[in-house]
């Protein structure tokens, strides 16, 4: 493999970002690319350079990009009409479907983005419990509204359980209807909650937070204390939902909240995000069941949106078939595998951290990280070189995460050993200069 090349377009677009955009882009990934098209588990640039796609749209193309069944799905619906704010018959089977294979999901509410969906799961913890504060974890990333930026890169090792806002513009009253606790430290939260049960409103944990897997009985645990203080579990699944198991998270670990988030793969790439619940907690979406002053309203113009739900029908079709999630975590234990061989060869101190589907290196001595903290002394600047190398060797990858495709086959596996190898290499020999 070769280093990518900037073609005059390319270079063009990037210049007319930088002009248009702030920070000359859409506050994603880098700027220098502009991807054109993606098919399977590839992505290829303006510029016409071809890579081996592990960011899939940070998460959602599971299925690859440009599924057959799901271009098929989306036209035909496309055909009959894109919205209609009102419901519409994929929907409605969406969410017969998401009801059917997640644990907690007596009843479904549709939006069209995971900060939505988080920030209507928190107001509705509050709706039902009639109290305002929220426990989150430190480091758990729970979308753009201001309660879940809220400790999310926390800076100060010391704040916790004092939340720490991480943007500028969220209002300093918002701080003090958040409680911080570390993740996988079960003796801390147990002992947050107990002192804030008659105030608590509900908890909300990425099951698998970011890359870090839960300690064993950790989710037990915490199912268990707030079941105990009648305080709702928010499992924020937008990220794990159908893509650790078929029933998400809840499934994989064996721990069932009462409420979840789904987003990403639900909308098959397309703009779409669920609340999904248990039916007493759900009805607060609903005016005739708990009256005026209980009634949580929530309104989207492209809430349920018919081809997004569509799209996302024929993506989890193709998920439900025999040896579909096989067929994943192998590729995912390949990937992980070659990654692991690249760095231990190239003698880069790291460590793979996450699970078969969705992993990543994290540049380290540590031979363990189960929280936040423990991160924070990982080596930047080599991440930054490794994966400036890895994408410049063909592999499309975000600084942070490797998501994993049904859809990546031998020599996708084949050419991202390469690059990995390459990549590793590279870093190491630039570390040595410098």
């Amino acid at each position: 493999m070769q280093d990518r090349r900037m073609g005059a377009e390319e270079q063009e677009l990037a210049d007319m970002a930088r002009r248009v955009l702030p920070a000359g882009g859409f506050g994603n990934m880098a700027v220098e690319t502009v991807i054109h098209r993606g098919l399977g588990g590839r992505v290829w640039d303006v510029s016409g350079n071809e890579y081996v796609d592990y960011l899939l749209g940070s998460g959602p193309m599971l299925v690859g990009h440009a599924h057959p069944e799901v271009n098929a799905a989306v036209v035909e619906q496309v055909a009959q009409g894109s919205t209609f704010f009102a419901n519409s018959e994929p929907g409605i089977r969406l969410a017969a479907e998401i009801v059917d294979a997640v644990p907690c999901a007596e009843q479904v509410r549709f939006a069209s983005s995971g900060t939505e969906a988080d920030a209507y799961a928190m107001r509705l913890a509050r709706a039902f419990r009639r109290r305002s504060k929220i426990l989150k974890f430190e480091g758990g990333y729970h979308g753009m509204s201001d309660y879940g930026l809220m400790s999310l890169w926390p800076s100060d090792a010391a704040n916790a359980p004092i939340a720490q806002p991480d943007s500028a513009g969220i209002p300093d009253s918002v701080r003090d209807e958040m409680l911080i606790a570390p993740f996988n430290d079960l003796a801390a939260a147990q002992a947050l909650i107990h002192a804030h049960r008659e105030e608590l409103a509900g908890v909300i944990i990425e099951p698998m937070q970011r890359l870090i897997p839960p300690v064993p009985g950790f989710l037990q645990g915490l199912r268990a204390i707030t079941a105990e203080y009648g305080i709702p579990l928010i499992f924020d699944e937008v990220v794990t939902g159908f893509r650790l198991a078929y029933g998400g998270a809840q499934e994989y670990y064996g721990v069932t909240p009462d409420i979840c988030t789904l987003g990403k793969i639900i909308g098959g790439g397309f703009p779409l995000s669920a609340v999904a619940g248990r039916a007493e907690i759900m009805a607060h979406f609903d005016r005739t069941k708990v009256g005026a002053a209980g009634f949580m309203p929530q309104i989207g113009t492209l809430s349920g949106n018919p081809v997004a739900a569509a799209a996302g029908l024929a993506t989890l079709r193709i998920l439900k078939r025999p040896g579909a999630y096989e067929r994943i975590f192998a590729n995912g234990r390949a990937v992980w595998a070659a990654l692991e061989r690249s760095l231990k060869e190239a003698g880069l101190p790291a460590l793979i951290l996450g699970e078969p589907v969705m992993f990543d290196a994290v540049f380290t001595h540590r031979a363990s990280i189960t929280d936040y903290r423990g991160g924070l002394d990982m080596d930047r600047d080599l991440t930054r070189r490794f994966n400036e190398r890895a994408r410049a060797n063909g592999v499309f990858k975000s600084d942070g995460k490797i998501y994993i495709s049904l859809a990546h086959d031998g020599r996708d596996l084949a050419d991202t050993a390469a690059a990995f190898a390459a990549a590793a290499r590279e870093t190491a020999e630039a570390a040595a200069l410098t």
